[in-house]
């Protein structure tokens, strides 16, 4: 019998590009053909121009509209149709039979070309705000899955069940890891760098992705500080650092929020203030409702507010509880329902 083939789209951020991995590794599993298609800017070809599970990649000249001035705009929408007219190829040639989007910029093209083909199409939103591509695409989609979508079928969100296998209550904060996401946050960056010597007099351990723009301004100031710090800009198995740390502080991008949840890391989320609807603060506020996590503005962070939750917090009690509210079967229950 003739594997199917099925495309997974989308990219632009670490974020979703977590969650385009899941779903690759599960119909990997099943035995499918996967072509992913994604775009030349942002970290697609990063983390999957050689990933062997993918039977072919295609990133195509795209950007996103957003933000962007009058003429940027219509170039941007020029780039995209031309993408979409190469990813309309591409469904053909390889016989596409279903074209799943995790959302970005880098998922319009093959999101259209699956509208504009008829091939089935489904799309996963991972933030607590619907992006604007998935806000246009959502009424050609077969399903629409989200964990904070009421009509979702599936409610938890597809992390790797690598980050399950990972977990642990946590009761001690030994080790902090400072997150940025996969392009880096400044403002985190700096507060980091502001209270090392704070952790590390009350002898806790620090690991920081910095990404890529303040590595080595970061790597400069803690060797200056003589500071020994797991140090990197970027790394596809974040879940060997996270796996080493006690507590988290990080932007809230759901992939990443999730990921904390699985592996039971009680974190401060920072949420990028420029995020679309304010979708990192909403991200957070279910766990923050219900005092699972600890919350701050950009603007309002401080080195004391950080000290007083490593004093005077029982995180074990939170690190339990939060291994209990996320489901591991997540992406192979989704998996189930668009092959049926």
């Amino acid at each position: 019998m003739q594997k199917k083939t099925i495309v997974i789209t989308g990219g632009g951020t670490g974020g979703h590009l977590s969650v385009a991995r899941s779903f690759i590794e599960e119909f990997y599993k099943r035995d499918y053909k996967i072509i992913f298609i994604g775009s030349t800017k942002g970290a697609d070809q990063k983390w999957f121009e050689n990933e062997p599970k993918l039977e072919q990649k295609f990133f195509m000249d795209t950007r996103g509209v957003v933000n962007q001035t009058k003429l940027g705009k219509l170039y941007s929408l020029y780039l995209i149709f031309k993408a979409v007219v190469k990813s309309i190829v591409i469904l053909k040639k390889y016989n596409v039979s279903k074209v799943i989007s995790v959302g970005g910029f880098s998922a319009a093209p093959a999101s259209f070309a699956s509208i504009l083909t008829k091939t089935d199409f489904y799309i996963h939103e991972q933030n607590s705000v619907m992006g604007r591509l998935n806000k246009l695409t959502a009424k050609m989609a077969k399903d629409i899955f989200s964990s904070y979508l009421p009509t979702s079928k599936v409610k938890d969100y597809p992390i790797n069940e690598k980050f399950f296998q990972k977990a642990r209550v946590r009761t001690n904060i030994k080790t902090i890891i400072f997150l940025g996401g996969s392009q880096g946050a400044t403002a985190i960056n700096n507060f980091a760098l502001d209270i090392a010597k704070d952790l590390n007099d009350m002898g806790i351990k620090i690991i920081h992705q910095t990404g890529t723009n303040d590595f080595e301004k970061c790597k400069n100031t803690y060797a200056k500080l003589n500071i020994d710090v797991d140090i990197f800009d970027f790394d596809t198995n974040i879940l060997a650092k996270m796996d080493k740390a006690d507590f988290a502080v990080s932007r809230s991008g759901a992939s990443t929020l999730w990921e904390l949840v699985a592996i039971g890391i009680p974190t401060l989320f920072i949420p990028y203030p420029y995020a679309a609807a304010n979708h990192q603060y909403h991200n957070a506020k279910y766990l923050l409702e219900n005092d699972l996590c600890f919350l701050s503005k950009e603007n309002e962070l401080n080195k004391e507010y950080l000290i007083d939750i490593i004093q005077n917090t029982k995180i074990d009690k939170i690190s339990l509880a939060l291994t209990k509210i996320i489901k591991k079967d997540a992406v192979k229950n989704i998996v189930d329902i668009i092959i049926k």
